[in-house]
């Protein structure tokens, strides 16, 4: 198989603020102000073609800044990414204008995309069919339903037929056959040979779908392997989680910090 993305020491750096005026100082200012955290810290992750990899990780562990690195919407601090091939990040709402149409919204993410006139009015019918929005496609989106915007935007996404494909939660919307469709056509694509980035809270469908699980924790690997030897160790993880009272939790992430980071600091990763 060949390898599609390959993460070496990845860290994404973001400071913390207690003010505006302490923001504006650390821009301007030879002095630094703030208070660095990590999203994510030294990650290191390979995915291959083929393959379905689960993120997994409770919230704040990094899964969404890992997705967005890899799609190249955020920049890395520190480290190698190195990625082969088209990404298309599939997440509620990506990317999507809520004063414009479905159809504007189409048109408009092709165009960013690289895609002619004549390519996008090629495509358009079929995006629109497979969103099954019907006449609401030229509608505002900002007058769609949640499940609406993440219909559409996987339609735009798995549409322009990219190599490698992130879903972000987006499949955790929308009704029972439109999700369906959507998995038969990510197990197409699959079968076409292309790397599918799939993050979920859902165990079931980690099950269903994945064939990998990469297990973050508050911004670092965790544990990373087949879908059968990680998975369980997560469920049971999760099990013990969601018993913990919120105090119990918060010393949880406080002391996995203090162990990962040397730091006794208290953030909210996204």
């Amino acid at each position: 198989m060949k390898k599609t993305i390959k993460l070496l020491n990845v860290s994404k750096k973001h400071k913390l603020y207690t003010s505006t005026s302490q923001k504006v100082k650390d821009i301007f200012l030879s002095k630094s102000y703030g208070e660095d955290f990590f999203a994510l810290k030294n990650v290191n992750f390979e995915a291959y073609s083929g393959e379905v990899v689960g993120l997994v990780g409770v919230n704040g562990a990094g899964k969404s800044t890992l997705s967005n690195i890899i799609a190249g919407i955020l920049p890395e601090t520190s480290g190698t990414v190195d990625v082969t091939g088209s990404v298309a990040l599939i997440a509620i709402a990506s990317g999507l204008k809520g004063n414009l149409t479905g159809r504007e919204n189409i048109e408009l993410k092709c165009l960013m995309l690289g895609f002619t006139k004549d390519e996008i009015k090629a495509l358009e019918p079929q995006i629109i069919e497979f969103a099954e929005l019907g006449k609401f496609i030229d509608q505002p989106i900002k007058s769609y339903s949640t499940g609406m915007r993440s219909r559409l935007g996987f339609a735009i996404s798995v549409s322009i037929d990219p190599d490698i494909i992130i879903i972000d939660e987006a499949l955790a919307v929308g009704d029972k056959a439109f999700n369906e469709k959507a998995f038969n056509k990510m197990m197409e694509f699959k079968e076409k040979g292309k790397t599918i980035l799939f993050v979920s809270h859902s165990i079931k469908l980690m099950e269903k779908f994945a064939d990998k699980i990469l297990w973050l924790e508050y911004g670092q690997v965790k544990d990373y392997g087949l879908k059968d030897e990680i998975l369980p160790k997560y469920e049971e993880f999760i099990k013990e989680y969601k018993k913990m009272t919120k105090a119990e939790k918060e010393k949880y992430k406080v002391e996995a910090l203090k162990q990962q980071y040397g730091s006794d600091m208290f953030v909210e990763l996204k």
